[in-house]
Parts: C-alpha cells; sequence; structure tokens
C-alpha cells in the first residue's frame, strides 16, 4: 500500500514474464518504432525542405507526423526498455509526464484531423475560393489553435488523474493509460478526472458530428463530378481520412469511457495498440508516402531518381 505522498514509482504491466519473449517483445516493438520514427521523419523533412510543400494540406500532414512521433515516443521506448532490462519501473514523474503527453499528442491528433477534414471539405465543395479559405495566416492559426487545444487537454487531465491519493503503485497497463491510473485511486470519484473525461469526450462527439457533416458533403460534391478519374482521386484521399480517424475516435473512446476491469485482458490490451500505436505506424502509409509529391520530395531529399509508378504498384 502507498499514498501520494510517499509513492515514489509506479510498477506497469509486464506483457511476459519468459524471458525469451520479453526479448521478442522488444526486438518487434523496436522495428515497429523505427519504421514509424524513419516514415514520420521523412515525411518532416519532406516538408520542411521543399518549399513546393508549403501548403495548408502538407504543412497539417507536416503537423500530423509530428504528432504521430511524438505519440509513439511516450510509450515504446519505456516499454522496450523494461522488456529489455526485464523491470517495470516508471517514476511518478515519469508516468504524470507519460499521461500529460499522450494525451496531448492524441487529442492533438483527433483536433488536426478534423481541421484536415475541413480543409478537403473547402478544396472539393468550393475550389476557387480555397487560397482565400485556407490562406497561411488561417492555416497557421489552426495549428496553432490545434496544439494550444491539446495542450490544455492534456493538462487537465494529467492533473485530474493525480490529484487524489493512490492506494497501490501497481498499473494494469503497459505504460500510464488514465483508466488504469485511476484503478489505484484511493477516491471512488475522482471528480477531477471525471469532468476532465466528460470534456473530452463531448470535444470528441463535437469533432466527430463536424467531420460526418462535412464530409456528407463532400461525398455529394464528388458524386456531382463528371469526372470517373476525379471521383477516384477525391475518394482516394478522403476514404482513408474517414476511416482512420473514425477507428481512432471510436477505439479511443471505449478504451476510456468503458468500466475498469480489475484484471488486464487481451480486449483492453487490443484496444490500447489501437488507439495508441496503429495510428503513427500507419498515417505516413495512408496520408503521405501515398502521395505523389511527397514521393518526389523524398527521393529528391534522399538523392535517389524519383519512384516510378512500378515501384508503387497501384498508385
Amino acid at each position: 500500500m502507498a499514498n501520494q505522498t510517499s509513492l515514489s514509482e509506479f510498477l506497469l504491466l509486464e506483457l511476459t514474464e519468459v524471458r525469451e519473449l520479453q526479448i521478442l517483445h522488444f526486438l518487434v516493438f523496436l522495428v515497429l518504432y523505427l519504421a514509424t520514427v524513419t516514415g514520420n521523419l521523412l515525411i518532416i523533412s519532406a516538408v520542411t525542405f521543399d518549399h513546393r510543400l508549403h501548403t495548408p494540406m502538407y504543412l497539417f500532414l507536416m503537423n500530423l507526423a509530428i504528432q504521430d512521433l511524438g505519440a509513439i515516443s511516450v510509450i515504446m521506448p519505456k516499454s522496450m526498455a523494461n522488456s529489455l532490462f526485464s523491470t517495470r519501473h516508471i517514476s511518478y514523474l515519469g508516468c504524470v509526464a507519460q499521461v500529460l503527453l499522450l494525451i496531448l499528442f492524441l487529442s492533438s491528433d483527433i483536433y488536426l484531423l478534423t481541421v484536415m477534414a475541413y480543409d478537403r471539405y473547402v478544396a472539393i465543395c468550393n475550389p476557387l475560393q480555397y487560397e482565400i479559405v485556407m490562406n497561411k495566416q488561417v492555416c497557421i492559426k489552426m495549428i496553432a489553435g490545434v496544439w494550444a487545444a491539446g495542450l490544455i487537454n492534456g493538462s487537465l487531465n494529467a492533473a485530474g488523474t493525480f490529484a487524489t491519493p493512490f492506494c497501490s503503485n501497481v498499473v494494469n497497463q503497459f505504460f500510464c493509460e488514465i483508466p488504469a491510473v485511476l484503478k489505484i485511486s484511493c477516491s471512488d470519484l475522482n471528480l477531477p478526472e471525471l469532468g476532465a473525461i466528460v470534456f473530452c469526450a463531448v470535444i470528441g462527439l463535437c469533432c466527430f458530428v463536424f467531420v460526418t457533416i462535412t464530409y456528407v458533403h463532400i461525398f455529394t460534391a464528388v458524386l456531382r463530378m463528371p469526372s470517373a478519374q476525379g471521383k477516384q482521386k477525391a475518394f482516394s484521399t478522403c476514404l482513408p481520412h474517414l476511416i482512420v480517424f473514425s477507428t481512432f475516435l471510436f477505439t479511443a473512446t471505449f478504451a476510456y469511457l468503458k468500466p475498469i476491469p480489475d484484471a488486464p485482458s487481451n480486449l483492453d490490451l487490443t484496444f490500447t495498440v489501437l488507439y495508441s500505436m496503429v495510428p503513427p505506424m500507419m498515417n505516413p502509409l495512408i496520408y503521405s508516402i501515398r502521395n505523389k509529391e511527397i514521393q518526389m520530395s523524398i527521393s529528391k531529399l534522399l538523392g535517389l531518381e524519383y519512384l516510378s509508378k512500378n515501384a508503387f504498384p497501384g498508385f
């Protein structure tokens, strides 16, 4: 038993006690982490150094890559280190930092995906006004608003989560996830964090409703296009965005609003991985690597010839 005044560390969930499987877990996470970091860094570098990509859509993609890189870096290195050294420890401040930064990056992801839906709406439904509506100043303000809202969200959740004493230091998750941390709180009803979660749920619902209405207008406009090629291009741009946004939002909502079990389960781990690790891995491929302009910039950045269609079948 421990309370908040004497608690100096938490014990995270050990995915396995078998040493060989711990090493395997480390190696699998290492490969996935390096692939995610490489993909997102290539996108950030391509947009940063190629002035042709300094447009709203690519600036949004670059910020999405930064957020994904941050989210995956908050949880995976610590989990890999624990597996490699066969330990479960994380410091109290480290746990606070994980909660704050993870919510910052994940909520910013949702807000930015919502902004990107509006960007696609203007580009498809009002193309003649796109450069006026989505000018550089508006774009910068939107990005700044996304980061500010994410920081406020993360700060509120971190403050609410650690506002009450803890009766245990054993967290039944492989990182400091809010529901697992709240489970070991001495208070049956954590009003500060409950308020923060309800606030997040309302904001998430508003984002979902906004994106849904936006895509209704987008798909209506796309279906009116006379060109089959134009329809295909619009759908290939919008459908992955909608699928990732919906999957991300629903899995995160389920993970945070479902009843907290007394013991970890495979279902909990599955939904945790789906919302916290899969999007940062998949977003570079879904949003950017399949983009011809990004391909050209990356190949130029690496000193390679432009990657032809034969190298990326179906693009």
